[in-house]
């Protein structure tokens, strides 16, 4: 807006909010809103929806790729406004994967590591407790109405709401889900690096969170059945770290369910930091150094063009 917004607090109590502190409180809203919305979707899919009588059942989702298609979408929207929410103030990072990734090769300062990480799990805890709060009744209602095993009365199902866990086909196994987080999140810092790479064909015109958005939706679609495409370490610890206070308890923390899965919860904690750094990595192997030294040649070289344009003197 070009009008002039006065602050809600006095400017002198506002000097600490210019530096760290601003941008940690903008970490912390802009994954809250992240989480708002991605879990507040997959609450609609798996509770709200079939408990409101909008499905066969009260406990009927997921009859086919509608249903999925429905939660990538969800999720992609809520990283769109994620960012934009804090894009302005700490540059939306609402992933510590992407910090920590910014940090090895953006020259993200190191001493903003720890706190940006702590206000997005935080963010993300505060998200999944607005969630909870709203659709309290429906996720109760879902779990009484289901069958099967149930931990302190709740299922794996309402669990998958708010945090992740791997597909049965890896027989509980850790290395299909740690190497499914690693490369999905390698894609994701991957793309956003050749985003908002200047040098590159950046997104212009303020609508590289709509891109970055897409990108999430692309990789639910491709690789999130594995293991629910945490891809993000807070998007997965402030959730977890919800539902284990709320009751879920060993489903949650240390994430584990017998015969199925245990001590799942590191998984989407080191997977997605691992991915995060190999997919900027490889990104700046790939095209950063190329667009580096052309930089440095002065080179310029017309986006789409696959040979020198002929001289006058060649024709």
């Amino acid at each position: 807006m070009a009008v002039e917004i006065p602050p809600l607090i006095k400017p002198s109590r506002l000097r600490r909010r210019g530096g760290l502190w601003g941008e940690c409180l903008s970490e912390f809203l802009g994954t809250f809103v992240l989480i708002s919305f991605g879990c507040g979707v997959v609450a609609m899919a798996v509770a709200a929806l079939p408990g409101s009588g909008r499905t066969s059942g009260p406990t009927m989702f997921f009859w086919g790729a509608g249903d999925w298609l429905l939660i990538t979408w969800g999720w992609a929207m809520a990283v769109v406004f994620g960012i934009y929410v804090a894009g302005g103030v700490s540059g939306a990072h609402i992933n510590p994967a992407v910090t920590l990734a910014f940090a090895v090769r953006r020259k993200f300062p190191w001493a903003k590591v720890a706190p940006y990480m702590l206000s997005q799990v935080i963010g993300a805890f505060a998200g999944a407790a607005l969630v909870y709060a709203v659709y309290h009744d429906a996720i109760s209602a879902f779990d009484d109405a289901a069958k099967g095993p149930k931990t302190n009365g709740h299922t794996l199902a309402s669990f998958s709401i708010f945090a992740t866990f791997p597909a049965p086909y890896f027989n509980g196994g850790i290395w299909g889900p740690l190497i499914d987080q690693i490369v999905g999140t390698a894609f994701l810092a991957m793309l956003v690096v050749a985003v908002v790479d200047l040098r590159n064909t950046a997104v212009k015109a303020n609508l590289g969170p709509l891109i970055i958005g897409f990108v999430v939706a692309a990789i639910g679609m491709s690789y999130g059945a594995n293991a629910g495409y945490a891809i993000n370490p807070a998007r997965d610890l402030g959730p977890r770290l919800l539902t284990w206070a709320a009751g879920w308890e060993d489903l949650a923390m240390p994430g584990t369910l017998s015969g199925a899965f245990s001590n799942y919860f590191w998984i989407p904690i080191v997977g997605p930091l691992i991915g995060g750094v190999i997919g900027v990595l490889v990104y700046d192997l790939f095209i950063g150094d190329v667009l580096h030294i052309r930089a440095q040649q002065h080179i310029e070289t017309e986006v789409g063009r696959t040979k020198p344009e002929k001289g006058t003197d060649e024709e």
